[in-house]
């Protein structure tokens, strides 16, 4: 269902883009000092996001309480980012700006994000550089002691900055000192091995949080004036996906069902450079970083089924189809070309590797023009990642690489200051949808996971809070006992199923009706299948799973139960959202939505909108509301990158 009433506002400044966040800055409301201390906010995630906002709220004043996932707040996913961080400071004098990296940011989303969240990002950029380097983030530099730069996908500048090949790991380790420093202060509580179940809400705002102790199996609950949800994306609904494991979207999907709108839930990020799946043994994939695409040179066999090894293949019988099809970017083209043109050549039977789903990312050219110091100084953590999964070595054999779930544009719906449609309940990083449209640039979740921690809710926070006179509010009010009852309720469910089936089975099942129906293509009959199929196995989910032990114990099973139940319901929504946007955009790419050239054709006139889904209970369908977007700067053109 669809509505038209205007209810999204999305709190955008008017007046020229440039001055917009300053502005915004200067008449929003400020909290006083002697007030922050008033204020507990509740944290959820360490990731980049959740940990420099935890830091960041601390250092204002603010009594915080963080709650993270894992043993350690070291261990969020952020570590896994490897490639770097974007940022528009031009040091390598080639002519980049805030302006260019907000105009790459627009067309590399495929105009389906909003103007003044996206050059706020690229303004903040800098800021989060010199803040890094400030904390002792070890980045690559120059001969000269100058930050080194390389460049990513979708532009034609190089502004990466990156630590080798573990730039995710280093920033985290900046934010997570920060962080520690108000722990050890005082004025950071964190709650390690906790699951977010549950919003509390009161008078129809977010004043708490239900969780499962991961080690007790207790139910604790936690009152506060706001929540922030820094609990990143939803990729693992694919099962086979770059996540770690333990990444879900069971925080933000129960945000959903309390009245945050969900937002763009079919934008999904494929990345063009994934180990290739070699069995049906694996629980995931292994990303091999964008930034490999800088010197490796992308090519399949020029016919089909060559089966000789790539050392024996000569090179009028390659195809180096990325440089072919786009002579400006060539491998540098953004991550969701990169991986459809990846499909088509397999599709033509010009794959290689014993499945035939792989091309050949080629460093020979690259080793004979610098020698080989320079590409082992460069990505040699890579290069020995890549041979301990794969046994072959990189620097001899051109490495194997296909497509994989990587990454989610959408998540719930943020106004400007970064606040769900529940009031009080703040979404930050990769779990909102705001920034990145259809398709996110290579190493801009970094990039934007520390602009909303560090840089964007200690102003936006202050809006909401400053507005308020709030009561205080008991761990006895009624609001916590219920939620904390269906809580409970709903972990008694799960461990009294006794059927044949595993967890990891249904998921599996999932996963494969996700990539099949609603992958790198998608058409209007598989979507329709995708919705079919979807229900029946979430009706059969709750009938045949076998969840053993109870929730009274540490339960990896139960763990993975609730957050696949809530897979199978997102996974539907994301086939609906799908199915409605009858264009093809970024990452979306619908069959039936494309150029005689084979890219991406959207349909501006009927859909130039964000996609809103409000849940309106059990049973029901959920109600589609539109946000319209207006591009004032960034001309609505069709993308090319030839």
């Amino acid at each position: 269902m669809s509505s038209q009433r205007p209810v999204l506002n999305s709190k955008e400044p008017d007046g020229p883009i440039e001055t917009r966040w300053q502005r915004h800055k200067n008449q929003i409301k400020v909290v006083s000092p002697a007030n922050k201390r008033k204020f507990t906010v509740l944290v959820v995630g360490t990731g980049l996001a959740g940990a420099s906002a935890s830091a960041s709220l601390a250092e204002l004043g603010y009594q915080v309480k963080t709650f993270c996932i894992q043993d350690s707040p070291r261990r969020a996913h952020s570590i896994a980012a490897q490639g770097g961080i974007n940022a528009a400071k031009n040091y390598q004098n080639d002519n980049d700006s805030v302006f260019r990296l907000f105009y790459d940011t627009v067309k590399g989303g495929d105009y389906r994000s909003r103007e003044s969240n996206v050059h706020r990002l690229a303004e903040l950029s800098t800021n989060i550089i010199d803040q890094c380097v400030a904390q002792g983030v070890p980045f690559a530099r120059e001969y000269g002691g100058l930050l080194a730069n390389r460049s990513f996908g979708g532009v034609l500048v190089s502004r990466t900055f990156y630590a080798k090949g573990e730039t995710g790991q280093q920033l985290l380790l900046g934010a997570y000192g920060a962080m520690m420093r108000q722990v050890d202060l005082g004025a950071v509580a964190m709650y390690p091995r906790r699951e977010m179940l549950d919003l509390v809400m009161v008078d129809g705002r977010a004043r708490g949080i239900v969780v499962r102790n991961l080690v007790s199996g207790e139910i604790e609950k936690y009152a506060g004036d706001a929540v922030i949800l820094c609990t990143g994306g939803y990729g693992n609904a694919y099962f086979l996906a770059t996540y770690a494991k333990n990444s879900n979207a069971t925080a933000a999907w129960r945000c959903y069902k309390k009245g945050a709108f969900f937002a763009n839930p079919c934008f999904v990020q494929i990345h063009p450079t994934c180990i290739p799946v070699s069995g049906d043994y694996q629980s995931k994939l292994t990303l091999m970083s964008e930034s490999l695409r800088n010197d490796g040179r992308v090519w399949v066999p020029k016919k089909a089924d060559d089966n000789r090894p790539p050392d024996q293949i000569p090179e009028e019988d390659r195809d180096y189809y990325l440089e072919r099809r786009y002579p400006a970017y060539g491998n540098l083209v953004p991550r969701d070309v990169a991986s459809r043109n990846a499909k088509y050549v397999c599709d033509e039977g010009r794959g290689v590797g014993q499945t035939k789903l792989a091309v050949y990312l080629d460093f020979a050219d690259a080793i004979k023009r610098l020698g080989l110091e320079v590409i082992r100084d460069r990505y040699g953590n890579l290069f020995e990642m890549y041979e301990r999964i794969t046994d072959e070595d990189p620097y001899k054999a051109p490495m194997r690489i296909y497509p994989a779930i990587h990454y989610t544009m959408g998540g719930l719906w943020v106004d400007y200051n970064l606040m769900s449609t529940i009031p009080g309940l703040f979404v930050l990083g990769e779990a909102n949808f705001s920034d990145h449209g259809a398709n996110r640039l290579g190493a801009s979740a970094l990039m934007q996971g520390l602009a909303d921690g560090y840089f964007v809710i200690p102003y936006t926070l202050g809006e909401y809070l400053g507005d308020l006179k709030m009561p205080p509010v008991s761990l006895e009010h009624p609001a916590f006992a219920e939620s904390l009852a269906g809580v409970q309720d709903n972990v008694k469910r799960l461990t009294s199923l006794k059927g044949k089936k595993t967890v990891l089975e249904f998921h599996r099942e999932l996963g494969l009706t996700l990539w099949d129906k609603v992958g790198m293509s998608r058409n209007g009959p598989g979507l329709e299948e995708a919705l079919k199929i979807i229900p029946q196995l979430r009706e059969e989910f709750w009938k045949n799973v076998n969840v053993p032990g109870s929730g009274e114990q540490f339960n990896k099973n139960l763990e993975f139960a609730g957050r696949v139940a809530d897979f199978l319901e997102l996974g539907e929504l994301m086939a609906l959202d799908a199915l409605e946007r009858r264009e093809s955009c970024g990452g979306h790419f619908r069959e039936e939505s494309q150029t005689p050239e084979g890219e991406a054709l959207r349909d501006d006139e009927n859909f130039c909108h964000v996609a809103a889904w409000e849940y309106r209970g059990e049973g029901k369908p959920p109600l589609l509301h539109k946000e319209p977007l207006k591009f004032e700067y960034v001309k609505l053109t069709q993308r090319s990158y030839k």
